[in-house]
């Protein structure tokens, strides 16, 4: 086991570029399993969760040849499996997101269920009425067991907006018989990003950045050549970092189309950014406060579906309205463990009540002190190392792996930056 030394109090400054979306590297190396051609992939994220994803898809028999650092050619001339290796699929939740693409393929699967971060009960029953919808028959028990002759193009209606619901509806319905409509379809970029690319090898997808997708299904997808989006919530995280750390910082190509609702959330905790052509400038020495809500009430910052405030960014959030001067209260309504983390932030100083699982109250400015903490989430390890980068001490970090998942080079990101961050082994120590 590894963990992170990290000395605090050091203004974070310079220029940092984003990697590719971590959530779009998922569906769009399933995406490769529907057409025998190869497909070329560029700025594909190198973190641990996506090569546990392409050593998934080797050992199911497709060929992934790297490039480039980021860039790689996937061709899936045949699969081998149309069970995956129930260990590597149950490491990442994005696993999931081969279902309908093998659903498509091959006409049958056999999924262990997935695994990912312990935030709460994360339900696959949208998926599975939106394939069962399509024709498909369903066996569960210890492992889910899916069939379809030939899938039916169908009026889905998604009974919650998922990201990987829609997303594995998606890969089901481009190679399914007549038309499919899916309503409540997610929105996010990293959809956007699958049908984008899905539409590029041949496929009929209508909609496209909507919440009601329209597709017309085709008998066989060609190759190609695609870009994945940047990673808004690595941009995200770093416009927290120079926030707390009153540090000069410019985020290179940071996807400003996807920024909206993050910079006004942000705002109402006083962070100061702007958009220079496709970057991102956060100046240093911000005087950080919340904005009350009219009449002087605490305000309420929620979570959405897109294009509402990421769930994802909501660690994050908090961690900066530890630093920004004023009450605010943080309702993260879809996860249910999610908020469990805070608890480390008031080792470390903070106030914050934790009203219920799904609610906590943060009471700022608190100067922060260094702490031994664990991570025990990909979003949340990201936001104990901000909470530590700008704490008066040095704090210990452990399970890094939690970073490593979903977080590329990192600590060579924030070093370039002025951190003072260094990786040690558990036995060292």
């Amino acid at each position: 086991m590894e963990q992170l030394i990290i000395e605090g109090g050091h203004p974070l400054s310079g220029t940092v570029r984003p990697s590719g979306n971590k959530n779009a590297a998922f569906p769009v190396l399933a995406a490769c399993l529907l057409t025998e051609e190869p497909v070329i992939l560029h700025n594909i994220p190198e973190i641990e969760d996506v090569r546990s994803f392409r050593r998934l898809l080797g050992e199911m028999g497709v060929d992934i040849d790297r490039l480039s650092p980021g860039s790689f050619r996937v061709q899936a001339k045949a699969i081998t499996s149309a069970r995956p290796d129930p260990e590597l699929f149950g490491q990442i939740r994005g696993s999931l997101v081969l279902t309908g693409a093998l659903l498509a393929r091959l006409g049958r699967t056999s999924l262990p269920m997935p695994g990912g971060d312990v935030i709460g009960r994360r339900r696959v029953d949208t998926h599975i009425l939106a394939l069962q919808a399509m024709g498909t028959t369903v066996t569960a028990n210890d492992t889910m067991r899916l069939t379809a002759d030939r899938l039916q193009g169908a009026d889905v209606l998604l009974d919650e907006a998922s990201v990987t619901g829609t997303e594995n509806t998606v890969l089901a319905a481009v190679l399914a018989k007549g038309t499919t409509v899916i309503r409540n379809a997610a929105s996010e970029p990293h959809v956007q990003d699958l049908c984008a690319l899905l539409n590029l090898l041949g496929a009929q997808i209508e909609g496209v950045g909507s919440n009601v997708l329209t597709i017309q299904g085709v008998d066989r997808l060609g190759g190609g050549e695609f870009t994945i989006g940047t990673d808004y919530m690595e941009v995200g995280s770093f416009i927290g970092l120079g926030a707390v750390t009153a540090g000069d910082l410019r985020i290179q190509d940071a996807g400003v189309d996807d920024l909206p609702m993050i910079q006004l959330v942000f705002e109402r905790l006083g962070v100061e950014m702007c958009i220079e052509g496709t970057d991102v400038l956060v100046p240093g020495e911000q005087l950080l406060a919340v904005t009350p809500d009219l009449g002087g009430a605490i305000p309420e910052i929620k979570d959405h579906p897109w294009p509402g405030f990421p769930p994802d960014l909501m660690s994050i959030a908090i961690v900066i309205a530890t630093q920004a001067e004023g009450s605010v209260l943080f309702h993260e309504w879809m996860y249910e463990s999610r908020l469990y983390f805070v608890d480390k932030l008031i080792r470390m100083g903070a106030r914050i009540v934790l009203c219920d699982p799904h609610r906590c109250l943060v009471q700022g400015p608190t100067m922060l002190h260094g702490e031994r903490v664990e991570s025990p989430d990909i979003r949340a390890g990201m936001a104990l190392l901000l909470a530590a980068l700008c704490a008066r001490g040095t704090s210990v970090i452990g399970r890094v792996r939690q970073i490593d998942r979903g977080y590329e080079r990192f600590e060579e990101k924030l070093r370039a930056l002025g951190a003072h961050i260094a990786r040690v082994s558990n036995e060292s120590q």
